[in-house]
């Protein structure tokens, strides 16, 4: 029997999640992760703990898998092409990783693509900046161009007074930072686009997403949106998906502005917590059809199956080991589906879970999710 062995790089919960996937099609699965104990090597014997560099590693790591994808996009594109080089497919490409993960490139190659983004510009000194704020005004956002995530490499900048100390917070001029003009917006919208090898290309329903603290707290299957910024928003994410060849599960983050537009504001290159409500709420979850994409299987269903579904995201509420004591008590709201990824350690603002609720409003959804969110101090 021919048993596929899937490797990724990672061992997150993202990782974790689509473990379960693969094992569902029979696939075997192999985690590289730099750490021990990770989330998704707790569910198989095949796991490398290395630096992704580390060249042994990686020749041990190829010769373990048949196909390789990633869990995060902060896996330098040089190392997927070096797997690459050892005749591994690897998907995403590492051509494609190498549009997204610079994330001055990605605007770069999406508005070489036609497609609408936030007004941006490279910044190599403090009168760089100055000269932005005068042409797109204020407040507008210093990104660092690697490495941010939920927040993290951000910095809102509410007059020219605020540069030197927010180029300073992003390691300016040791890590390099871009200026994006700040978008007033109604609504953060997310489309999940999965996407084969064969180039056959499905989109999931419409997400809002609510952030606190910059980092994804609630998402509200599907939007309350009308069908214009609904046809739009999906219509640019399979364009942007599309451009950059994008194989497996991609997440796409957009702004719906005040005036009824939508403008891309960053893709990810793997499944995405914005898809996390597709297990329950959906015919095939975006980690199945993220394994089906990388393995040419044929995409699966991406329809929900029930009128609305809630995602909120288990936030750590303090810095210590983690406890389950009080899952007993979220688990007493019995609609509510909780997924603990098995990290060791709490700390605040850490992704330690999810909950989703399905059902037929998103308003009921809502309150009985946000329930067991308020039970569990993890």
């Amino acid at each position: 029997m021919n048993i596929i062995t899937v490797g990724i790089l990672g061992g997150g919960q993202l990782a974790r999640m689509s473990a379960y996937a693969a094992f569902r099609f029979g696939c075997r699965v192999a985690v590289f992760e730099r750490t021990a104990n990770s989330p998704a090597a707790q569910l198989t014997p095949m796991t490398l703990v290395a630096e992704w560099n580390d060249e042994r590693a990686l020749r041990q790591f190829a010769s373990m898998v048949d196909v390789v994808t990633l869990e995060n996009e902060f896996i330098d594109a040089s190392i997927l092409s070096r797997l690459e080089s050892f005749g591994k497919p690897v998907y995403p490409s590492s051509r494609t990783v190498a549009l997204i993960q610079d994330k001055f490139v990605q605007k770069t190659t999406l508005s070489q693509a036609g497609l609408p983004v936030a007004p941006f510009r490279h910044i190599v000194s403090a009168q760089d900046a100055e000269s932005f704020g005068q042409t797109f005004g204020y407040p507008f956002v210093f990104k660092a161009r690697q490495g941010g995530y939920d927040g993290y490499g951000n910095r809102t900048v509410q007059s020219a007074a605020d540069i030197s100390d927010a180029m300073t917070q992003l390691g300016f001029p040791n890590k390099d930072i871009y200026a994006e003009a700040f978008v007033d917006f109604t609504r953060e919208l997310a489309v999940m686009v999965a996407r084969n090898r064969l180039g056959e290309l499905k989109t999931y329903p419409v997400v809002e997403t609510v952030q606190e603290n910059h980092i994804c707290k609630i998402v509200k299957a599907p939007a309350g949106i009308s069908e214009h910024v609904r046809n739009t928003a999906s219509t640019l994410a399979k364009a942007a998906i599309e451009y950059i060849d994008g194989v497996g599960v991609f997440g796409v983050e957009l702004f719906e502005r005040r005036d009824g537009t939508v403008i891309i504001n960053e893709l990810a290159p793997r499944p995405h917590n914005s898809g996390h409500y597709t297990i329950e709420a959906t015919t095939t979850s975006q980690f199945e059809n993220h394994i089906r994409a990388i393995l040419t299987y044929p995409l699966g269903n991406t329809e929900m199956i029930v009128p609305a579904a809630v995602m909120v995201n288990v936030l750590g509420k303090r810095n210590a080991p983690l406890s389950l004591d009080t899952l007993h008590d979220a688990v007493e709201c019995r609609n509510a589906k909780i997924h603990i990824y098995g990290k060791a350690d709490s700390r605040i603002g850490r992704k330690l879970g999810h909950i989703t609720v399905i059902g037929r409003s998103i308003d009921a959804c809502l309150n009985e999710a946000l329930l067991a969110d308020s039970k569990l101090t993890l």
